[in-house]
């Protein structure tokens, strides 16, 4: 495994590293227990050093059965969580960005996942009542307090970001970026740039659309949340289709899968990018953290660029309510 820093004063880290994964599981489902164990066990054994979480993942389960799953090698691996992304008992979504907040999640976080410290604790979502400086200046106070490494945020806008980085340093921003959706391209990744902020990419394989596997809606299981979202509504899934048909095309004659090659694509953009592709299954973990071997022509990245342009894939990634609430 190859790895890369996170941000200017932050941890090395591996250049694949490790999402959540999009099935959620129960505490007392121990076939799905058992797999999840394993992928972690397999990755770290991979070498892959770097492991996402949030409180919002699967009503905080996923903190705790991240905890437990890397347990036996904590000392060798970082861990990152994430706080005021909220469900409301209606089903819409929340902010919270307070300071008093920030301390009560952080608290709540380390003793679910059975930590003394989170390497890089993120702001999920900006909380637009709450002043950003006022939650990084929490979450300062938590690194100053050794519950927290790092800190980071997720989702934020050019202008916030400059805002939460001059309030104190941003190791890390976390924000979807794949071929699909290329978006912050324009402003997001400049600016992280120029303020030496790492950029980790959630959903680097387009919510497993650039697997490959996704060929009509019929492909997702009745209940999954990707049924909501516009890019995979019939009409725009079917456009999207043919796209990805062309990623598979290419990954052949490079001898890879199709989501290897998107995720090459990835690392090819620079040094300072880190997916996070998540799955709980070994074996797609395995052809994921291989990818990091890829070498692309400078010929190879601008085709995929050129059919991936901005703009050719159909559908937003999220409904315009979510959006608005995210300030994008």
């Amino acid at each position: 495994m190859k790895y890369r820093q996170l941000g200017k004063n932050g941890p090395r880290v591996s250049a694949i590293s490790m999402g959540r994964g999009s099935q959620g599981i129960k505490f007392e489902d121990a076939p799905m227990v058992e797999a999840f164990n394993a992928t972690i066990r397999r990755a770290y054994e991979l070498g892959i050093n770097f492991f996402d979480s949030s409180d919002a993942y699967w009503g905080a389960r996923h903190e705790v059965l991240l905890g437990r799953a890397v347990k036996g090698f904590r000392g060798e691996v970082l861990i990152s969580s994430k706080f005021g992304n909220i469900d409301l008992p209606d089903g819409k979504k929340a902010t919270n960005g307070r300071p008093e907040y920030v301390q009560a999640s952080c608290e709540a976080s380390l003793k679910r996942m059975a930590l003394d410290v989170i390497d890089v604790f993120y702001l999920h979502r900006v909380d637009p009542a709450v002043p950003i400086e006022e939650t990084i200046g929490a979450m300062a106070r938590l690194i100053d307090q050794g519950k927290v490494r790092w800190i980071g945020v997720c989702e934020a806008g050019p202008e916030t970001l400059r805002r939460a980085h001059n309030a104190y340093p941003i190791s890390a921003l976390q924000t979807e970026y794949s071929l699909w959706f290329r978006e912050v391209e324009r402003d997001i990744i400049p600016v992280c740039r120029e303020l030496g902020i790492g950029y980790v990419a959630y959903a680097p394989l387009g919510r497993g659309l650039l697997t490959g596997r996704i060929r009509s809606v019929d492909d997702l299981p009745a209940n999954d949340r990707r049924r909501s979202h516009p890019r995979f509504q019939p009409e725009n899934l079917a456009r999207n289709v043919k796209l990805v048909e062309e990623l598979e095309a290419m990954a052949q004659g490079q001898g890879v899968t199709a989501a290897q090659l998107a995720l090459a694509w990835i690392l090819a953009q620079g040094e300072d990018i880190v997916p996070i592709p998540g799955t709980h299954h070994v074996k797609n973990l395995e052809l994921n953290a291989a990818a990091a071997d890829i070498r692309l022509s400078p010929e190879k990245v601008a085709r995929l660029g050129e059919i991936f342009a901005i703009g050719a894939g159909a559908g937003k990634r999220y409904s315009e309510r979510l959006l608005k609430g995210m300030g994008i």
